[in-house]
């Protein structure tokens, strides 16, 4: 009886080893390219703490009832959410947005998802944080469109639920509905709005996370040259760039408007057609492409891309592989942050 336990066994060991030795082929199959990856990329974090205004419960829940609150706007139609809609990972997927009085924006709403880990904000960098980028939407007269801080704070401080909410997130802050706590509440909720991805959980040390196909689609994206811009933890939002490197822009992009980017803010030569480099966290969901919406197809944005900043016609293969990759970085958001 014992011989014939011993028999049966010897398929089960040979198969568990051949398992073994399958999935260790498995994972030793990309030790180059995980080890260039890792050195290249990072881990998201868990959200983007602020040292000098620590987040705490009270400042997260009455940021995010702000983010979706209409009431911020002239006529009460707008919220943050219209046209950073968390449910469609922070953009509305319009090329350019409607504000309260039906007039479009001048350029693409970015998605808010992951935004507070970029060094700056909006397209041309004009404010430095999410609490500074906060308030320009509320005021301005084609977006929100309210007249004036004053009217907006007098509004808030008739409603009772916020008179409640402020003095529970500034117990100290007399008043505490003021438009700077204001703007600092809805930082605070923007800075919990991280979507780690399965991609992180590769950076972080799993192997099988990604598929094959995938880690290709990473070795293509790194070997054409994407990282030069689109690096770090959020594959870009650290840098400005000039789009296009090669030849113009709108030639590529069809646009109707030629947009000087961070020229307008700061007037200088230097800083004509710079743009904030984007994040490619969630770039699969979140088109229409570039500053002006100009495109609606990824797989256009990335030939587009070849062709303007790395003067290359990316196969269609390459691009095809790009952007298996690309959708590795899409994530989720915890549900208590939705609306």
């Amino acid at each position: 009886m014992k011989k014939l336990l011993f028999i049966l066994a010897i398929p089960l060991i040979i198969s568990c080893s051949s398992n073994s030795t399958s999935e260790t082929a498995k994972e030793d199959k990309y030790p180059e390219l995980t080890t260039k990856a890792r050195s290249i990329f990072a881990v998201l974090p868990v959200d983007a703490e602020k040292a000098e205004d620590p987040l705490t419960a009270e400042k997260v829940a009455l940021g995010k009832m702000l983010y979706f609150d209409n009431r911020l706007s002239k006529d009460d139609k707008q919220s943050c959410n219209t046209c950073h809609d968390l449910a469609k990972f922070g953009v509305d997927n319009k090329a350019l947005s409607e504000g309260n009085d039906g007039t479009l924006g001048v350029r693409n709403s970015p998605t808010t998802l992951n935004s507070a880990l970029h060094f700056v904000q909006f397209w041309d960098g004009r404010e430095p944080d999410v609490e500074a980028q906060a308030g320009g939407p509320i005021l301005n007269h084609i977006e929100m469109a309210m007249p004036s801080e004053k009217a907006l704070i007098d509004k808030l401080s008739a409603i009772e639920e916020y008179k409640i909410a402020f003095s529970k997130a500034y117990p100290e802050d007399n008043p505490a509905i003021t438009f700077d706590n204001l703007k600092k509440a809805i930082g605070a909720f923007e800075r919990k709005l991280i979507t780690p991805s399965k991609f992180d959980d590769y950076i972080g040390g799993n192997q099988a996370a990604l598929t094959d196909a995938e880690k290709e689609g990473m070795r293509t994206f790194m070997d054409v040259g994407c990282t030069t811009c689109h690096s770090g933890r959020l594959l870009g939002g650290m840098m400005y760039q000039k789009f296009a490197l090669y030849g113009n822009y709108w030639d590529y992009t069809k646009s109707t408007k030629i947009d000087e980017g961070r020229f307008e803010v700061t007037k200088q030569e230097s800083d004509k057609y710079m743009f904030k480099v984007p994040s490619l966290r969630n770039i699969d969901k979140t088109g229409p492409y570039f500053h002006d919406g100009s495109v609606a197809s990824l797989d256009e944005a990335i030939t587009i891309m070849g062709q303007t900043e790395l003067n290359k016609e990316l196969s269609g293969m390459e691009v095809m592989q790009i952007k298996t990759f690309l959708s590795t970085l899409t994530g989720t958001l915890p549900a208590e942050l939705l609306q």
